[in-house]
């Protein structure tokens, strides 16, 4: 395991020397154009586990993606290799269809202390909810990003995350009502405290993630991965291709079905993923929203 392996999957060729906040953000932003944000390892048969050396030969030997528990570690590992102040955080993910916060601390999230300022550094949420930049931990401030406005407020020790989204135009008027559409303008996205912790604090919830029947990640093949002007993801079968503000503010949102015979295509083309076992793509309406 070694940083210059990582940043060669990456594509990063900045500085590896400096600790502030721009070099920061180019290391993070590599990462997440090349490396989904991905559950499909539940879907062809592997297990998924923690442990760090087995994420990096995933990540950057495999040239695969992960969910939040790998990217994020991955992301801290490179981080203090580098010589940043970081600690992982736990959050509690939002659920749009039952209007609360999930009640299992499901999410790892980055946070990085930089000249006397912290930042959430998160790289394992994928979708719109991506942030593309590290974000200040500061209450009641908007953050505006190519993704959109996000902001953090504080509220008795919690923090809250929202985000705040463009209208969107869908040429395919067929998905106009898909239940991977997000109605609202402003939607939640989790909240967290500071309390530090570890990996080791998500070995239950990395368990019950991928085996319960009441897991998101059971019900749906997702892997998303961001581009330079706004994200795709392939949701079962639903290839979606997102461009960030292509008319004032306004997002343009393509869907297109694939038959099975195109997934694996698909992957290889759009994800720079090659699965080793065959995917059975499932897509069983729930909490997932774009």
């Amino acid at each position: 395991m070694n940083l210059e392996e990582y940043f060669a999957r990456t594509g990063y060729k900045g500085s590896t020397e400096k600790q502030d906040l721009e070099t920061l953000t180019d290391i993070f932003q590599h990462h997440i154009r090349a490396v989904p944000f991905e559950n499909l390892s539940i879907h062809c048969g592997e297990k998924i586990t923690l442990e760090l050396e087995h994420v990096y030969n995933k990540i950057v030997r495999r040239k695969r993606g992960g969910w939040c528990m790998e990217n994020n570690q991955l992301l801290g590992w490179v981080l203090k290799g580098l010589g940043y102040d970081t600690s992982f955080l736990g959050a509690y993910v939002f659920n749009p269809h039952q209007n609360a916060y999930a009640t299992l601390m499901t999410h790892l999230v980055v946070k990085v202390v930089l000249d006397g300022k912290a930042y959430i550094v998160d790289g394992g949420f994928g979708v719109s909810y991506q942030m593309w930049q590290p974000m200040e931990l500061v209450s009641g401030k908007d953050q505006p990003q190519a993704p959109g406005v996000f902001r953090f407020t504080e509220k008795n020790g919690v923090w809250y995350l929202e985000k705040m989204r463009r209208k969107q135009y869908i040429p395919n008027q067929s998905f106009c009502n898909s239940d991977l559409l997000e109605k609202k303008e402003c939607r939640k996205v989790y909240m967290f405290s500071l309390e530090p912790r570890t990996v080791e604090d998500f070995s239950f919830q990395c368990t019950y993630l991928q085996t319960s029947p009441d897991s998101l990640f059971t019900k749906k093949s997702i892997c998303t991965l961001q581009t330079t002007d706004g994200f795709r993801a392939l949701i079962g079968w639903t290839l979606t291709e997102t461009t960030y503000n292509y008319k004032e503010n306004m997002d343009l949102v393509e869907f297109v079905t694939l038959e099975d015979e195109e997934v694996e295509k698909t992957l290889k083309e759009k994800f720079n993923i090659t699965l080793e076992r065959k995917l059975v793509p499932i897509n069983v309406k729930g909490s997932y929203t774009i």
